[in-house]
């Protein structure tokens, strides 16, 4: 019944993603029958909330996901190019 209820007063939207995308996602399903929003609901899950000094911001939370993407992909800068380029050298 909780579940009848959930989506009945679930509202519901339309994304654009593309069709590579939708690929992946579907291969993260743990069931067949679980929607993508299960699905992005926990990738969302893994990002860290905060520490204790509070919760982290949306700002950081977005740094956190594109420096994870920038080390996934390699593409870093090395301490010292960083220090050389604002001045620390």
């Amino acid at each position: 019944m909780l579940y009848d209820y959930y989506m009945i007063a679930m509202a519901t939207t339309t994304i654009q993603i593309d069709s590579r995308t939708r690929e992946m996602l579907s291969h993260l399903k743990a069931s067949p029958h679980e929607t993508y929003d299960e699905v992005l609901n926990r990738l969302l899950s893994l990002l860290p909330q905060g520490d204790d000094e509070g919760p982290y911001s949306d700002a950081f939370k977005i740094g956190f996901l594109i420096a994870k993407c920038d080390l996934k992909s390699g593409n870093l800068v090395d301490h010292s190019e960083v220090r050389k380029r604002v001045g620390l050298n």
